[in-house]
Formats: structure tokens, sequence, C-alpha cells
């Protein structure tokens, strides 16, 4: 049975409307990385847990996002260190729908991601005056610094648990591009529970544990900028870039693309 079968056949669909109580925009993330092969298994785990979202019938959502950081790759950086209170700066669209947002993240000491958001009409590499005036009052640096930086692009299935206030995002199919370049990373399954606040008994959760799949934290934009300046599998990086600290996520990485580690 395909993918698209394990979720026509086993999830009843939830629409975006229905969704709006479980938007979450201050919330907790729990994080995993898995191959691709274990997604049929671990969504059939699922069936009985959780509805999926369904817009116009499909229920894979294409989204495409631009994010922005200084020149000298401040927000990367701040990430890399491990910095609390940290941001991200991106735009993001919802390609089925057509919405756009400009996004802030914020990361606060806590672990709990606050969102601000902005409509637009759609991706631009710099901002309007709107943009300008939305960024100066949830981002802390001139938005007169930041620079496009990468653009990702995947499919992702959407779940709403039927028991308690959480989503689960399962991202698929991801590709990046930096000037011209392309990296895809169909291999990988990026699985992120959203939460007010931690629950060990999501059943999300659970399911991962049975699959011995443990959290990761992981930034899409971070692995992004690592492996567009890198050849993951030779492990040559650009000096100029600190990946100390996301080496561990590169071997893990490497291990599911290729089977072998750094």
């Amino acid at each position: 049975m395909g993918l698209e079968e394990v979720i026509r056949s086993g999830f009843s669909p939830i629409s975006l409307k229905e969704m709006d109580s479980v938007k979450l925009l201050n919330r907790t993330d729990t994080k995993f990385v898995f191959n691709s092969d274990l997604l049929s298994d671990v969504l059939r785990n699922l069936s009985q847990s959780y509805r999926v979202l369904e817009i116009d019938g499909r229920k894979f959502s294409q989204y495409r996002s631009l994010y922005f950081d200084t020149e000298e790759l401040k927000l990367y950086t701040q990430h890399h260190n491990g910095k609390l209170n940290r941001h991200k700066v991106r735009y993001r669209k919802y390609v089925d729908t057509g919405l756009c947002y400009l996004e802030v993240k914020f990361k606060n000491n806590k672990g709990k991601t606050d969102k601000k958001r902005t409509k637009r009409t759609d991706i631009r590499p710099d901002f309007s005056d709107r943009s300008v005036e939305f960024l100066a009052k949830y981002f802390p640096l001139s938005s007169t610094e930041l620079h496009a930086k990468l653009a990702s692009e995947f499919k992702r299935i959407t779940l709403v648990s039927l028991r308690d206030k959480e989503r689960v995002t399962l991202d698929l199919d991801l590709k990046f591009e930096l000037n011209d370049q392309v990296s895809s990373v169909s291999e990988l399954i990026i699985a992120e529970v959203k939460q007010e606040k931690y629950n060990v008994r999501s059943s999300f959760i659970r399911t991962m544990k049975e699959f011995r799949i443990k959290p990761m934290r992981i930034s899409k934009y971070c692995i992004g900028i690592v492996l567009m300046n890198s050849d993951v599998k030779s492990n040559l990086f650009n000096e100029e870039i600190k990946y100390n600290r996301f080496k561990p996520k590169i071997i893990t990485i490497n291990k599911l693309r290729y089977g072998v580690g750094a």
C-alpha cells in the first residue's frame, strides 16, 4: 500500500477552518528526524489518534520558504552557539492556497516558540515598507541588515490530535536552493510535535519511542546552510561557517541519506 493510500484509508480529514482552534503560534516544539522508508509504518500507528488536514481533496500541502540572515550569518551563528532568545526571519508560502506570510519566529530561554506573521502577496527577495514596519516591531535588528540566504521547498502532512491540543507536521521531499544550486534531501522526514506544553502522553511521541527514534533539535534553515555550503558525504565544510555543534546532526543525516557516517 502506497503512502497516499495509507493516509486516505487511515485518517479522517480536518479542514483549515476546523484547525483554527489549534494554531499554537505560542508553543513547545519537539522534533524528530527519520528515514522516509518508515513513514507509512509510522502513519499506520497514528490513524486512530489523529485527523489529517485536507485542502481541496489534497492531504499533502506544498510549502516554499525564503530565509533571511545578515551577511555574517548572525542568526545562524546564534542558533549554532545555542544562544537563547534567538530569532528567525522568513517568507513562507502555502502553495496550494496561495497564502504567503512574512514571519518572525522567536525562541525564548524557556524553550517556547512565539511566531508573529503578517500576510504578504508573495515571496520576494526584499521587504516592502509595510514589511519593514512589521520587522521593526518584532525583530531586534534593522531590516537593512537582512539578506535572502536560503530557499527551501517541501511537502507537508499535518495531523491534528483527536484528544489533545496538538498538531504534528511531517515534512518530506525537502529541497534547498542557494545561488542556483539545489540539494535534495528526500530521504529524510522531519517531524514536529507542536503543543502548548510538552506532553509525553502524545500518541506521536509514544510512536517515536516504539520506533526507537529520539528527539532531535534541528532547524531546516541551519541544516540547509551547512548542506548547501559543503559536501555532506566528505564532510568538507566552508571554513567560515561554524558547524561543530551541528556535527552530530550531520552524522545522523548522513546515515539516513547514505547509510554511512561522516
